[in-house]
């Protein structure tokens, strides 16, 4: 037998010595842990909802998961719905509220924002991305339709609109109307699809693109209302007429889209997922193995 062994170690055959499962399984949660904060700081973050400004494309309580990479790429396009840091003229959409510092308190927020439980900042905002630099934006036509760059845009997804006799009023966006605006470079004109509770563009001003933190892809909870936010037709029919913003001369024209966004996020997560599962099962297998 020893001279078995011997035979076996001139070989170059080393058989590596199994961590028991009480050990293994620890470190695969280390290590789901570290590739968790790793996703959510570089390429996806889950948000939570936390108001009615984007009815009924988004309900309050709904999670979705945003590209937090697609805008190194390209740049925006209109009809994406975009989360973005407001300046100082954007007012917070919810009260406040107190919010512990504690060791227990911060922990449970950073679990929480990873698995997209927690409740964004205050100055996060979920819109819909209406116009880009250059663009004069501006509403209303006879029908009562927002206008951009002088063509009439159908928004099917605005379930509960504006008023239209109300006076424009720059601190508030009661009215509907509101002067054309000229998009400045580097900002986009942003509005939620609930028009008649969303403060945005229309009273608060554009926002600079360079504050968006990502695309808003897909709703993941509750799963009963999973589905993708991809562009809707009124605005790719837009683009195809008119592929290229209306941006001041010298400015650089926005890419396009890259209708694949969500389509390589997704399986990469999943394949994480299965790969974790799979490190999983190979250990119980092993000591199934064993006993």
């Amino acid at each position: 037998m020893e001279g078995y062994r011997a035979s076996r170690r001139r070989r170059g055959v080393i058989r590596r010595k199994e961590m028991p499962l009480w050990q293994e399984l620890p470190l695969l949660l280390v290590v789901a842990f570290c590739l968790a904060v790793l996703i959510r700081t570089f390429l996806v973050q889950a948000f939570f909802i936390p108001s009615g400004s984007m009815e009924n494309t988004l309900l309050v309580g709904d999670r979705v998961l945003v590209n937090k990479v697609v805008y190194d790429m390209r740049d925006p396009v209109r009809g994406e719905i975009v989360v973005f840091r407001g300046t100082d003229n954007w007012a917070p959409e919810q009260p406040a509220t107190p919010v512990s510092n504690s060791f227990g308190a911060k922990l449970g927020r950073t679990i929480g924002d990873l698995v997209g439980v927690s409740r964004p900042g205050e100055k996060d905002f979920i819109k819909r991305v209406i116009g880009l630099p250059g663009d004069k934006v501006a509403c209303c036509d006879a029908k009562g339709r927002i206008t951009v760059n002088g063509e009439s845009i159908d928004e099917p997804y605005v379930q509960e609109n504006s008023s239209l006799d109300a006076p424009p009023n720059p601190k508030q966006c009661t009215s509907r109307r509101f002067a054309e605006v000229t998009v400045p470079a580097g900002e986009m004109f942003v509005m939620g699809d609930h028009r008649l509770v969303s403060q945005d563009a229309r009273c608060q001003g554009p926002v600079p693109i360079s504050n968006i933190i990502g695309r808003a892809f897909v709703v993941v909870w509750p799963s009963s209302r999973f589905t993708g936010l991809s562009v809707p037709d009124n605005w790719k029919n837009f683009a195809a007429a008119h592929p290229v913003a209306q941006a001041p001369p010298g400015a650089a024209p926005p890419s396009a889209p890259d209708p694949a966004t969500g389509a390589l996020i997704v399986p990469f997560l999943f394949t994480a997922g299965l790969s974790a599962r799979s490190g999983l099962l190979s250990v119980t297998r092993r000591r199934r193995l064993r006993s």
